[in-house]
């Protein structure tokens, strides 16, 4: 379940580390002794040829680059080529650097007529083209007013463009916190077209909680992975928002023969087979607290 399970995201709010500072942590944290459940270094494009720099030389770990940059409709997808044409480039010139994935936030929809459908198709080609195909790709949808409406059709246009799906799970404000009921639209919409996802924000802690300070409903990882594992399984859907929902630690249970949530089961083989090809992983500006969390609940040793 754990197993290079937290892409380290300490550039990112709310740590939002200077790119020094995070190359630190993140050596630090490789060379701890849960450095196994580390994913990849998440840095943006735009900060990459500096991350270069500092080392001298290629990072020895994995990246997951951000293809940041303009949220102009108009001006997005040339900056896109731009940007793709210069990750190859660096990838041919310097073989040594290992990029693991590749994040795409696309830009809110413009015409009420436009579907995400021509944008993804538009990435996939640009994937070819660069010859970046074979790097995991995933796609971050705006979570705007069309969102919802437009989720089934985006999702399915992944799954034809084979892309992946990025979820975000928070935020500085309340309203970047989406509900229980639309992660599991979500979800149910990735394995009806059988798309693996990634999560990120919001999620330092397992499980479901009140942050109190801030009055946020947080979302928490080992939620979501069982929520992923029964989706898989086609759970009803009330069954997957009441496990997102969760908050009670003790309802969840980890032994030799897997995961359960209130006697609902996922043995090993169904989160196996969840690593593969549901929740990937999930971006976390923190290790820390969710080793010393599940540490807490006897998860951990």
């Amino acid at each position: 379940m754990l197993s290079e399970l937290i892409d380290y995201a300490g550039l990112f709010p709310p740590a939002q580390l200077t790119l020094e500072r995070a190359d630190e942590e993140y050596r630090r944290l490789l060379a701890s002794r849960h450095a196994w459940m580390l994913g990849r270094f998440i840095l943006p494009f735009s900060r990459l040829q500096t991350l270069l720099e500092l080392h001298g030389e290629a990072p020895r770990f994995s990246l997951s680059v951000i293809l940041d940059g303009t949220r102009d409709a108009v001006l997005w997808l040339n900056e896109l080529s731009d940007r793709l044409d210069a990750l190859a480039r660096l990838l041919r010139e310097r073989p040594s650097v290992e990029i693991a994935a590749l994040e795409i936030p696309l830009p809110p929809l413009g015409a009420a007529r436009e579907r995400y459908g021509a944008a993804l198709s538009q990435v996939g080609a640009l994937l070819e083209r660069t010859g970046l195909r074979s790097i995991p790709c995933y796609v971050e949808f705006p979570r705007d007013v069309r969102w919802s409406a437009e989720m089934p059709d985006a999702i399915a246009s992944l799954a034809r463009t084979r892309l992946r799906a990025k979820i975000r799970c928070g935020g500085l404000v309340a309203d970047a916190f989406p509900s229980a009921a639309e992660l599991a639209a979500h979800l149910q919409a990735c394995v009806e077209h059988g798309v693996a996802w990634k999560a990120t924000a919001g999620l330092h802690h397992p499980v479901a909680h009140r942050d109190p300070a801030t009055g946020f409903a947080m979302h928490g990882f080992v939620n979501l992975f069982v929520a992923s594992c029964i989706a898989l399984e086609r759970a009803p859907f009330e069954e997957i928002e009441a496990v997102l929902a969760e908050q009670a630690e003790g309802a969840f249970t980890v032994a030799a023969s897997g995961l359960s949530w209130r006697g609902r089961e996922c043995d090993v083989r169904s989160m196996e087979r969840a690593r593969r090809t549901g929740l990937i992983s999930y971006g976390s500006c923190s290790v820390d607290e969710p080793v010393e969390d599940l540490t807490a609940m006897g998860w951990l040793a």
